[in-house]
């Protein structure tokens, strides 16, 4: 069981890495100023505040809750199977019975974690004006 559960977190890892994508990479090209680096830096279409409705610490967070939550599921289906095969084996049961208990518990604590997130990020004052971040905001460096 336990290589099981290790095999699949290794997938949700590897498959999670490889869909991210990496929409600038950085070059050669010299620079002038540390504002050009760091906005050659900033990709395209990704977010520049850190809070707010479509912050980075948002999708951070959400992204992790729903990893959390896939791995809960397919744990309450081995818990299912693990019930089903277990052939009245008393401990076999109670094994099955509290992977399915803490599947649940782990799905309840998901939804309440995406919800209390959603909730602070949404009664968090955002900014009225876009920034990029104080890097970009430097003009010089003289």
């Amino acid at each position: 069981m336990k290589k099981v559960i290790k095999v699949l977190l290794s997938f949700v890892i590897c498959a999670f890495v490889a869909l991210t994508g990496f929409s600038n990479i950085a070059s050669a090209t010299q620079f002038t100023s540390l504002a050009d680096g760091a906005k050659a830096a900033q990709c395209t279409g990704c977010p520049s505040d850190l809070f707010g409705d479509t912050g980075v610490f948002k999708q951070v967070t959400n992204t992790i809750l729903y990893i959390v939550g896939i791995i809960a599921v397919i744990m309450l289906i081995i818990g299912g199977i693990k019930y089903v095969v277990s052939g009245g084996d008393s401990k076999k049961v109670t094994d099955a019975k509290n992977t399915v208990l803490y599947a649940i518990i782990g799905l309840i604590i998901s939804f309440l974690a995406f919800a209390i997130v959603n909730f602070v990020i949404s009664s968090l004052p955002s900014s009225t004006t876009k920034t990029s971040g104080a890097l970009v905001q430097t003009t010089s460096c003289k």
